[in-house]
């Protein structure tokens, strides 16, 4: 079996699914840096200094550590959700700068640096909060900047300070990293959602330009038939009164042209509307997998070329059925050519109650298939239920 060209359906749904697993793969990195961080300096500082012993401190400690992390994850999911408006919707300065999560994160943060000591730990802690606000073009990375000179240099002065030699290294290092990882975290999620909303500006276009060809067809279409029965309707008149059963003939011919243009315009709302099977089992599966179901999805690389409108409605209320009345846990799809016909099977496992099978719906399919000239064959056991429906290649009973 060749592998199935990927649809532009496809491509975006794998490509939308794609957006949001880096949005999360971001936030969490995000937020797993920052748990180290605060917890490296609770775990060497406070128990070099023996902090742990004092009820006080250590409840503080981890209370505040808590009230930052939350506190983050609040900022962040509002970052993602800021992400998708526009400029003239971007929330105003009072709700990014003293909104409860960035005053209660950059309180903790000042905490925490008076319980461990260390004005290092408590400055790095406020620059990643405000690093989670969203700043105007170029604003975060100037700040960011300066804030890395100002943790270098209170670095400096802390070692005549008694924070412990021997682990300074990693304090320092998760302490002047952490603004800097975050601002280069929110720079690689900024582009994400450029990217995001180029894809949905992209469709968007897809779809303005699919109404203005079908727009365009149309007005050729009708354009041409209308003016064509014009003609003869004018024609007609002309010649009513010195020859009735020329002006007849031509009141006939221009019937005849309206039922054309009506052929023609059903045509093409039919070819507009019709969805490639490909692209139908896709959304199927798609739609299976959203439900619970382990789908397996087996296509023919040529499967575009099967007849959509005898096995689209097939695979939509085969898809109906397995839903409503499936109950099982997994589901398999195929679509292949087999000499002179396409096959399209459909198997799930019925599950414990379940009345798939037992319908009035395999009856409507198997009258609208055999009309067109194809077969359907069902088969269930206590492991599986099995629809397989056959039709024409060539479509000419259809």
């Amino acid at each position: 079996m060749s592998t199935p060209v990927p649809t532009p359906t496809q491509t975006a749904a794998s490509l939308a699914r794609g957006v949001t697993a880096t949005g999360w793969y971001i936030a969490t990195s995000m937020v797993f840096f920052l748990l180290g961080t605060v917890a490296v300096w609770g775990l060497v500082v406070l128990i070099a200094r023996e902090g742990w012993r004092n009820p006080v401190t250590l409840l503080v400690y981890v209370v505040s550590a808590v009230v930052v992390v939350v506190a983050t994850v609040l900022l962040l999911t509002r970052y993602r959700r800021d992400g998708d408006l526009d400029d003239s919707d971007r929330p105003s300065w009072r709700r990014r700068f003293l909104s409860l999560p960035v005053i209660a994160a950059v309180l903790a943060s000042i905490a925490l640096g008076v319980v461990a000591g260390s004005a290092l730990l408590g400055a790095a802690l406020v620059g990643a909060t405000l690093c989670l606000v969203r700043w105007g073009p170029g604003i975060r990375w100037r700040g960011v900047v300066l804030l890395e000179i100002a943790l270098v240099a209170l670095w400096l002065l802390e070692q005549a300070g008694p924070m412990p030699r021997s682990d300074a290294f990693v304090l320092v290092f998760f302490a002047v990293a952490l603004p800097m990882t975050q601002a280069l975290s929110l720079w690689s999620w900024d582009v994400v959602l450029e990217l995001d909303r180029a894809r949905r500006t992209e469709a968007r276009l897809a779809a303005v330009q699919e109404r203005l060809r079908l727009a365009g067809e149309l007005h050729d279409l009708q354009g041409h038939h209308l003016q064509v029965i014009a003609l003869q309707l004018e024609l007609a008149e002309r010649m009513i009164e010195r020859d009735p059963d020329a002006a007849a003939r031509q009141i006939a011919l221009a019937r005849t042209s309206v039922d054309e243009a009506r052929d023609g315009t059903r045509a093409l709302a039919g070819r507009f509307r019709g969805v490639p099977l490909p692209d139908e089992l896709a959304n199927a599966a798609d739609l299976l997998r959203a439900a619970g179901l382990a789908v397996a999805l087996d296509v023919a690389g040529d499967a575009a070329s099967a007849p959509a409108d005898l096995l689209g409605p097939v695979i939509r209320e085969c898809t109906t059925n397995v839903l409503k009345h499936g109950g099982g846990a997994w589901a398999r799809l195929g679509l292949e050519r087999v000499g002179d016909v396409w096959r399209l099977t459909m198997a799930n496992d019925p599950g414990p109650g379940s009345t798939i099978g037992s319908g009035a719906g395999l009856e409507g399919i198997a009258h609208r298939i055999g009309v067109a000239g194809g077969d359907v064959a069902s088969s269930r056991d206590d492991a599986s239920f099995t629809l397989v429906v056959t039709v024409p290649a060539d479509g000419s009973a259809a």
